[in-house]
Formats: C-alpha cells, sequence, structure tokens
C-alpha cells in the first residue's frame, strides 16, 4: 500500500472512529444518570409535591416513558442536532447555555495552558540538562508533587492565602460587578477588550484571571515537566548529539538548538490532548474559584438532576475530545509515515 493510499485508510479509519466513541459516551452518560439515586421531579417540584403534579411534570418531560424509548428519542434528537432544552429553566436550549457558559471556559482553559507549558518544561529542561544533581531530583519532586496534589484542595490554599490571607486576589467571579464586563464577538473577555481597545478591561480581566489559572496551571505543569526532562535526557545521550560536542558546540546551543526542538514533538501532542481534557471541563477549579463557566455549569445541572443540560454538555465536551484528538493523531500521521493502520 502506497503512503498516501496508507495515510487515506488512517484518517478514514479515525473518522469513523470519533462519532463511534461521541454514541458510546452518550449512551454511557445517558444510562448513568437514570440509574444514580434521585429524581428530577422531586429536584423540581420538592419531595412534598402532590402525587398528580408529579404525574403531570412527568408526563409532560417524557420520562413516564420506558427506557428505551426515551433513549431512542434523545438519540434521534441528537442526530438532528437538537441538544434539547433544560427541564430547570424551561424554554432555554442547551445550545444557548454552552455558548453562555464555554466562553470562559475556553479562557480558563487557554491561560492556565499557558502557564502548564512555560512552567514545565522550563523546569523540566532545567532537570534535564543537570542530570543528577539536586536540579534533577527537584525537576523530579516537582512532577510528582504537581501530579499527587488534589486540584480542589491546591485551589482553596491558594484563595485562602493570597485571597483570604493577603488581599491580593479577588476571591470568586470572572469580572467585578462594578464595572461594565467586556463585550464582543468571541466571549472571551481577554480578546473583547483588546479588540475594542479598553486596556483598563484587559488588565482587569488577567487579575481575575490570575488565580484560577495558577491553581490549575502549576498542577498540569508536572505532565510536561516529565516528558520534557525524559525526552531531552534521551536526546542529549543521541549520537547527532555527541558529534555536535565533537564538532566544539557550546553546550548551550546544543541543549537549545538541538535537543530542545526534537524533545518538543511528543510535547506537542500532549500540549493538543490536555487543551481537549481541559475545556472538557476543568469543572473542580471552576467549583472551586466559582468561575462561571461551562463546567460548573454542568456541576450545578447534575446537582439538580437536570438530565437534557448535562446529556448536552457532555456531548459538547465528547465531541471536543473526539475531534481534538482526531487532529493530532492525523497531524502525527503526517509527520511520522511509521504511524499507520
Amino acid at each position: 500500500m502506497s503512503r498516501s493510499s496508507s495515510l487515506r485508510f488512517y484518517a478514514i479509519t479515525r473518522l469513523l472512529m470519533a462519532p463511534v466513541m461521541i454514541w458510546l459516551i452518550t449512551t454511557l452518560v445517558f444510562l448513568l444518570l437514570r440509574a444514580t439515586p434521585g429524581d428530577p421531579i422531586d429536584a423540581l417540584l420538592g419531595p412534598k409535591a402532590p402525587p398528580a403534579a408529579k404525574e403531570e411534570l412527568r408526563a409532560e418531560l417524557g420520562l413516564d416513558q420506558p427506557l428505551f424509548l426515551q433513549y431512542l428519542t434523545y438519540i434521534l434528537s441528537v442526530l438532528r442536532l437538537d441538544l434539547g432544552e433544560s427541564i430547570v429553566s424551561k424554554g432555554e436550549k442547551i445550545t444557548e447555555i454552552i455558548g453562555q457558559y464555554f466562553p470562559a471556559t475556553v479562557e480558563l482553559a487557554i491561560f492556565s495552558l499557558l502557564i502548564a507549558f512555560v512552567v514545565g518544561t522550563s523546569v523540566g529542561a532545567l532537570a534535564a540538562s543537570r542530570p543528577d544533581t539536586k536540579w534533577d531530583a527537584a525537576g523530579r519532586f516537582f512532577g510528582i508533587i504537581t501530579y499527587s496534589i488534589p486540584l480542589f484542595w491546591f485551589g482553596m490554599i491558594l484563595q485562602l492565602i493570597f485571597s483570604v490571607g493577603l488581599g491580593w486576589f479577588p476571591l470568586g467571579t470572572r469580572f467585578p460587578t462594578t464595572l461594565a464586563a467586556p463585550d464582543g464577538p468571541t466571549g472571551l473577555y481577554t480578546i473583547d477588550s483588546l479588540l475594542s481597545g479598553n486596556l483598563n478591561q484587559f488588565f482587569t480581566s488577567l487579575y481575575y484571571l490570575a488565580l484560577p489559572c495558577l491553581s490549575l496551571g502549576i498542577l498540569i505543569s508536572g505532565v510536561f515537566e516529565r516528558i520534557v526532562r525524559v525526552n531531552l535526557k534521551q536526546t542529549l545521550q543521541a549520537d547527532y548529539v555527541e558529534a555536535a560536542r565533537a564538532r566544539g558546540i557550546s553546550e548551550k546551543r546544543i541543549l537549545w538548538n538541538h535537543a530542545f526542538r526534537n524533545t518538543l514533538i511528543p510535547v506537542v501532542t500532549i500540549l493538543g490532548l490536555t487543551l481537549a481534557a481541559l475545556l472538557g471541563g476543568a469543572i473542580l477549579t471552576e467549583v472551586t474559584f466559582s468561575w462561571p463557566g461551562l463546567a460548573k455549569r454542568l456541576y450545578s445541572a447534575i446537582s439538580q438532576r437536570d438530565y437534557p443540560t448535562v446529556q448536552g454538555i457532555m456531548i459538547f465536551f465528547a465531541a471536543i475530545v473526539a475531534m481534538a484528538s482526531l487532529a493530532i493523531d492525523l497531524i502525527n500521521a503526517l509527520i511520522d509515515p511509521r504511524i499507520r493502520y
């Protein structure tokens, strides 16, 4: 099989796998919601509501139908790209909820990923360039600690120190209520404030982003630290690096101009998947910092037993992860001909 045919077959296979994965996640979420304790009708009307009112609302929402018919109705709606409406806030479409809350999650994810990438690659490169020293040990310790610390606990500690204790950063929310929030086409406060030329709104947005992004970014940076440290150590022992040393090239140039560039290949893969995972819901960070993103909205919907909202947001998150995974696989297949089915 030629390279172009092999790549085409690989791309078609991965494209066919993506909707299957989304369907499996959709089915799993549908079944788990109905298997867990709690009744959405009780959440809406209260446990002491008259039985007749409960049955009427249950029939109105279609929850009185057999499970298979509920599932079939929902899958057919999804195939028509109709995610339905919230049963808690009637008349509010799931697509409107996603459009309203998702920009906050995107902004949090992008800045957190930027912090994670800079911190993780810097610590990993420093540790790998000084093997078997205290810097190497400190890098390994940093990777273990950031991977092990619970995200919600770390976020609360940062809030207690820098918000409650020192008063350096605000507690919760995305923008002060006393000021007009940036209004623009993207929904990202930092971008919209720059587009409108309002630097005061821009720096205020960064100020409110700082603590949640630091909390999430520092803990995620351990992933990049380990990948950079391990791969850079191996690269620094490669033959072409030894040849560069033999030609009298300085260690600094070897590290940054030769070894570090090759080390970034697996980092780019992790970068894309990590961004997809963050967009798919940094729920602990958003809940801990009261960040008004889509993951926090998902948490509220789960607490309220809002079946359509939970299912719609989970499908949206699953589609993001599936598309990001597909894109990364295809890019890797283009770069490395050995990646084929």
